[in-house]
């Protein structure tokens, strides 16, 4: 009897521990980046780290697996909301400020941008559409007048990075701080508007 029901009995756990690790690293990657020790993952998970790999391959995997959740649905939700903004000058400004707060308030959003994990696929999608928004957002810009001549696409992955960049290893700024140099940010960008304020409050 022992024998019959240990095969439905591995199974269960197995279902446990994969839903076990999926919502501990939702958790932790969500905190601490997708970069975060597995070792964080599967101590939140209590499972050992052997675990992760039999039930996922690694990190990519466990990666894949929740990447929705962590970061992708966000990414996917704000340029949804920048294509609403009527206006080509405000839905770039729009864009900027809400990106530049979601780098702040979420790692993961940096680890994407970084293209730290190009072995993901559903994260290199994510770059993809932020890179086809950024030439969607510079074509329309130049057509209005609304964004300085000289910007490129790349120019708005550029700033993405280099913020990333800034925030994942460098000394991280208080929110009024960063909230101005985001007011700086736009303002280098985009061409001048009368009553036009570089503020957070005109994103």
């Amino acid at each position: 009897m022992a024998d019959r029901n240990s095969g439905p009995t591995l199974r269960t756990d197995a279902r446990r521990n994969v839903e076990r690790i999926r919502a501990a690293a939702i958790e932790v990657f969500r905190v601490e980046g997708l970069s975060a020790p597995l070792e964080n993952v599967a101590g939140t998970a209590q499972v050992s780290k052997a675990t992760i790999f039999n039930r996922f391959g690694g990190r990519i995997g466990l990666i894949d697996s929740v990447i929705d959740e962590v970061v992708a649905t966000q990414l996917k939700a704000l340029i949804d909301d920048a294509r609403s903004v009527p206006g080509i000058s405000e839905r770039i400004r729009f864009y900027v400020g809400a990106i530049r707060d979601l780098q702040y308030r979420l790692p993961a959003v940096n680890d994407v941008l970084l293209q730290a994990f190009p072995a993901s696929d559903p994260l290199m999608e994510l770059c993809h559409l932020g890179g086809s928004f950024h030439e969607e957002l510079v074509r329309e810009g130049h057509a209005a007048n609304a964004l300085a001549e000289e910007v490129t696409p790349d120019d708005f992955q550029a700033m993405a990075v280099d913020n990333s960049l800034a925030l994942k290893y460098g000394i991280r700024p208080s929110r009024a701080a960063y909230d101005r140099r985001t007011g700086l940010v736009l303002d280098g960008i985009c061409q001048p508007a009368h009553g036009r304020s570089g503020s957070p409050s005109s994103w």
